[in-house]
């Protein structure tokens, strides 16, 4: 019989989602851990999930002690009652806290207390495995939890459980590089710390879990715990469980040939639409889906139009289809004008120039045009940020980051230029 393990990254009990807005008609506790826990119990009941394992960062911090507690042991009363097993290890969130939970939630087993490497055997029937774990004795740990460590395998496929920031070696929360995972001598890794997921297959069960829900825009796409089917002493599936009861996501919108502004709400509808028929013919389905809005193409049309189209107060429910609560977090205008920048670009006037400038921050990066004008970007902003009002914000733009910036600045710029030719 196939052992069934539900590996749980980053979970953050305690913490609410940001970035929500207030008008929104669902609780903000439904969206985030806490409900994302729930979730999680009743599908690994569903599917007779032989193990839940908890790769740390279970609670946000020590002060949502009580919180966490009354959570985390409502949840795991019921799995252990239907005889599924309980293990995990502390993160940085939850060095100090975790191990106090763990010795007052009955059945919650946890690995590699006090940063020392421990292994517990887990077993179905006759599949067995071996799970090593090791925990964070403080928030902060300098040193690889793999130096020195040796690893002597036990039964069935072996497999490590680490909250730990990989080939990240001045990191303080436990560097690892990914040389000394693979030279372990483990099977498979199931790492914590990373909110984003990695993409683990049975081929290669190594990489981050991600965390459960996405706890703000910075974390789109899927987000949920993986199974690992574990089958005659190898890995023989994995997949993620997209179960957050948030998600986060980039949705592009193309306005080009638009005839009215107006239209652009439509547009925007039919994107949506789209979306809503991919999530709704997964397996799970959030409960609202948080949309950072980006308008492109080439229409007549830009920023001055768009946005008062969208305003703050009217962002918080554009949609809902079957029990998926959609809402805008963000709106970005980056349309170009009607006219080609080819075109433009011939011309002698200001916004020839703008189009000139547009086309150059197209070509490659390594073009040395390109590259000239924005380091001369960069050096005019880097004076602007000594300033003695901005000193404190320590800001060091990229070059990824000032070319984004001229963009923006030179779409704004050249629309409104074009605007003003047209109404003259």
């Amino acid at each position: 019989m196939a052992l069934k393990l539900l590996a749980v990254g980053d979970l953050h009990l305690g913490r609410h989602p940001s970035r929500l807005p207030g008008a929104l008609s669902l609780p903000a506790a439904q969206l985030g851990p806490a409900g994302a826990w729930e979730r999680i119990v009743d599908a690994a009941l569903a599917h007779g999930v032989d193990v839940v394992a908890f790769a740390g960062d279970v609670v946000e911090r020590e002060h949502d002690f009580f919180e966490a507690y009354r959570l985390l042991q409502q949840g795991v009363e019921r799995l252990v009652g239907a005889g599924i097993r309980v293990v995990g290890i502390a993160g940085n969130h939850d060095g100090g806290v975790l191990p106090q939970l763990a010795d007052e939630v009955d059945g919650f087993e946890l690995l590699g207390r006090g940063g020392v490497w421990q292994a517990a055997t887990l077993a179905a029937e006759a599949e067995r495995t071996t799970l090593w774990g090791w925990s964070f004795p403080q928030a902060r740990v300098s040193d690889s939890p793999l130096t020195g460590a040796t690893f002597e395998r036990g039964a069935g496929i072996n497999l490590g459980l680490l909250h730990c920031d990989r080939d990240q070696h001045d990191s303080r929360y436990a560097p690892v590089s990914s040389r000394a995972l693979s030279g372990a001598g483990l099977d498979g890794w199931l790492l914590g710390h990373i909110h984003r997921p990695d993409a683990l297959s049975a081929s290669e069960p190594v990489g981050y879990l991600g965390s459960v829900t996405g706890l703000d825009p910075g974390e789109p796409g899927a987000h949920g715990p993986w199974l690992l089917t574990l089958d005659g002493g190898r890995v023989s599936a994995v997949e993620q469980w997209p179960l957050a009861p948030l998600r986060w996501e980039p949705l592009e919108v193309d306005l080009t040939d638009l005839a009215a502004a107006d239209e652009a709400r439509a547009r925007l509808l039919t994107a949506v639409r789209a979306l809503d028929d991919t999530l709704r013919s997964a397996p799970w389905t959030p409960r609202a889906v948080g949309l950072r809005v980006r308008f492109g193409g080439r229409c007549a049309f830009g920023a001055d139009h768009i946005d008062p189209l969208f305003p703050p107060d009217e962002r918080a429910g554009i949609h809902e289809s079957g029990g998926i609560h959609y809402f805008i977090e963000r709106v970005s205008v980056e349309t170009l004008p009607a006219i080609a920048l080819d075109e433009l670009a011939t011309r002698s006037d200001p916004p020839g120039l703008l189009a000139r400038r547009l086309l150059l921050l197209d070509r490659p990066e390594d073009d040395p045009e390109r590259r000239a004008l924005i380091e001369d970007a960069r050096h005019r902003l880097a004076g602007v940020a000594r300033e003695s009002r901005w000193q404190a914000l320590a800001y060091d733009p990229s070059a990824a980051d000032t070319a984004d910036w001229l963009r923006r600045a030179a779409r704004l710029a050249l629309e409104r230029m074009l605007a003003q030719r047209d109404a003259a």
